[in-house]
């Protein structure tokens, strides 16, 4: 009698999107942090396509390529998608919602989680269709430096290091060696390569 065939177990996924403008040292203390304590299999980056209030990003190309120099030196479980830019690619696309993202990756056949700040949970009820994204890819709350984490809350209770993009395209632009301390040195590289956020 031929042993029955098991179907492959779909791969448990964190999406931790944001605008990486730039990725910094903080995004890659969350994906560590995630990886090393939750039950997944690969963490995702996703950087923004487009801001959806209309922020001027750096060009998307140039922020996937930032956030695949921070990914690697956390080895082969983090991976850059660009799952915005293929949403974006649909007739009709007008502006990429968070529910969107997580029905694409759960078609593809993964079991996605969505990685937030604590910051974010005050705000869910702006989020598009917020109790549908939760249902379909469960919270992973790590804590911001003054927020508080809801009563009965199932977020990690360790608090990251608060650094801002903003100071850092500031620090940058100004030529500030300072921001060496937040900001990967493949990504410096990268930008300086580049010549990103500068005036």
């Amino acid at each position: 009698m031929a042993d029955a065939i098991t179907a492959p177990a779909a791969t448990r996924v964190a999406l931790f999107g944001g605008s990486f403008n730039p990725p910094h040292v903080a995004h890659q203390l969350v994906a560590l942090y995630v990886l090393e304590t939750q039950p997944i299999d690969e963490l995702w980056l996703v950087p923004t396509y487009a801001h959806p209030f209309g922020k001027h990003l750096a060009d998307y190309g140039h922020r996937v390529a930032m956030c695949e120099r921070a990914a690697a030196p956390l080895g082969p479980r983090v991976r850059v998608s660009r799952a915005e830019a293929e949403l974006a690619a649909r007739p009709g696309f007008v502006a990429s919602r968070t529910l969107d993202l997580v029905e694409h990756v759960a078609a593809q056949g993964h079991r996605p989680r969505l990685v937030v700040g604590s910051d974010i949970l005050r705000d869910a009820d702006k989020w598009h269709r917020w109790s549908e994204v939760v249902a379909q890819a469960p919270l992973i709350v790590v804590g911001r430096a003054g927020y508080l984490l809801p009563p009965g809350s199932t977020a990690i209770d360790v608090t990251m290091p608060e650094i801002s993009a903003t100071r850092i395209r500031d620090l940058l632009a100004r030529g500030d060696s300072s921001v060496s301390g937040l900001v990967p040195r493949g990504v410096l590289g990268y930008i300086a390569e580049h010549n990103l956020y500068t005036p």
